[in-house]
């Protein structure tokens, strides 16, 4: 079964979802005019500022964090090591190019997002599913997405990330005696604590996020930097290494440059999930008074993803023993935990279990609520929710305890589809966020916060919110510059 799926995903990954995933990213690069480089200052004053609501609402940094608690997982260690591992350094490059092309297709996602939600039944929610339907009329396509993200996150990569949990835990404290007792006994546990949050409702889920997701980033980060200090003077030459083979100038395990490109692509995208249609579920749950702060948001959690974390694993790994960086030697987090040992000593797999605890644990929370999200749009009301919790948690159970090699491979599977179905979308969507970005511009340029109102694009069709409702999504002036740019 693995072996079949594997072939399938590696036909999908080939032909369709990488060359669609390069080309996407250069048109809407080109499209919003580089706005993923351009506008990096503004991502953080956004980032920083104040909620833009009542109290209960979503900020764009708990909205940032909820994302982020989903992006940064088991893939920034265990998924960065096999990309090194079967692509070479080389990997490490074509992650980067990944991240900078795939800032542009966060931002459009993330700002359809955003556009696009609703606020019927419970607070602002929405993602692909209500975007697909309302701006393009594709009911089915909608379905199709809502039900593929709803398995894949709520159900398959929250047992894969349960999996990484137990086996962490298992390589610090279980040995070879008990292992399966200790699995049984975490499973549960950690079934528990997933239950206790996820029936809180989003406004739990983001309290968990915003307190754990930057305590987790700071420790991981703080350990990193004093490997690269410890090896300061080799740190040029192994840049130098990532370069290298990113162009095949040296040959690489797993066959060459062939290799580096398509692991270095298809880890990056599941680490940072820039085109996947998963983040914007959780751009659409944040009170902004324009749409375009949430999709510049979103573009900086890509770079936090890759650029940050995903790289000081990379540096943790190359720094290590090179002859056992790569190759036949080990893979996933156990490749990781080795370099941190030879580096540290062996206190340190204890601290990196402790990490992968606190990555993949907020993992589960956040790729839970891409499945609530879709779930409400699929069914609304509160019953099909409550029995989609339970499946979850039924899932975090059957990952801790069994072997997922084939959810593994069913993960594969379903990222480029789910890619794939959201490209398709946001392709011909790109320029109403071009407008949307024209007209946050002026008014930046004009010296006033931006503010949407859906009366200033009236030919846009099914815009649920940004009615002036709330007195603070209104301004009471607009700039002239603002409004000719919705017109041009």
């Amino acid at each position: 079964m693995s072996a079949l799926l594997d072939a399938f995903s590696g036909m999908l990954w080939t032909y369709l979802a990488i060359p669609l995933l390069l080309f996407s990213g250069a048109y809407l690069s080109f499209k919003c005019r580089l706005v993923q480089l351009r506008m990096i200052p503004e991502m953080f004053r956004v980032l920083t500022a104040r909620n833009h609501g009542d109290e209960k609402s979503i900020s764009s940094f708990k909205a940032f964090t909820i994302s982020a608690a989903s992006r940064v997982g088991t893939g920034n260690i265990a998924g960065v090591a096999t990309a090194i591992a079967l692509g070479g350094p080389g990997a490490v490059f074509w992650m980067w190019v990944v991240a900078m092309l795939g800032g542009a297709t966060a931002f459009v996602e993330s700002t359809l997002g955003q556009l696009y939600k609703s606020d019927k039944e419970y607070r602002y929610h929405g993602g692909p599913a209500y975007y697909i339907q309302r701006a393009l009329g594709w009911r089915w396509l909608a379905v199709l997405f809502a039900v593929m993200i709803s398995i894949t996150y709520g159900l398959v990569f929250n047992s894969v990330q349960a999996n990484s949990i137990v086996d962490a835990m298992q390589t610090s404290f279980g040995g070879e005696g008990g292992s399966q007792t200790l699995a049984w006994g975490i499973g549960v546990v950690l079934t528990l604590l997933t239950g206790v949050i996820i029936f809180g409702g989003v406004q739990t889920i983001s309290k968990v996020s915003v307190t754990v997701v930057p305590v987790m980033a700071v420790l991981y980060l703080g350990i990193g930097t004093l490997v690269i200090i410890l090896n300061i003077g080799r740190v040029p030459a192994m840049f130098g290494e990532i370069f290298a083979h990113a162009f095949g100038i040296r040959e690489i395990a797993g066959g060459g440059i062939g290799a580096a490109i398509m692991m270095g692509m298809r880890r990056g995208l599941f680490s940072n999930e820039a085109g996947m249609g998963s983040v914007p579920n959780a751009s659409a749950t944040a009170s902004v008074s324009h749409p375009v702060k949430q999709g510049l948001v979103q573009t900086l959690g890509v770079y936090f993803d890759t650029m940050v974390i995903c790289t000081m694993t990379a540096i943790i790994i190359l720094l290590a023993d090179p002859s056992h960086a790569y190759g036949d030697g080990a893979m996933g987090a156990s490749l990781t935990q080795w370099a941190l040992a030879e580096e540290l000593g062996n206190w340190a797999i204890h601290f990196l279990t402790f990490a992968i605890l606190l990555f993949a644990f907020t993992s589960v929370v956040g790729n839970y609520y891409y499945g609530e999200s879709n779930i409400q749009y699929m069914f609304g009301g509160k019953l099909w929710l409550q029995l989609f919790r339970v499946l979850v948690l039924a899932f975090v159970m059957i990952g801790s305890v069994v072997k997922v090699s084939v959810v593994w491979s069913m993960a594969d599977v379903f990222m480029p589809l789910l890619a794939l179905t959201n490209l398709i979308a946001i392709l011909p969507l790109a320029g109403i966020v071009a407008r949307l970005l024209k007209h946050y511009r002026a008014q930046r340029a004009q010296g006033v916060e931006p503010v949407f109102h859906r009366d200033d694009m009236p030919d846009l069709k099914n815009i649920e919110c940004w009615d002036g409702s709330d007195p603070t999504t209104r301004a009471e002036t607009y700039s002239a510059a603002a409004t000719q740019a919705l017109k041009n």
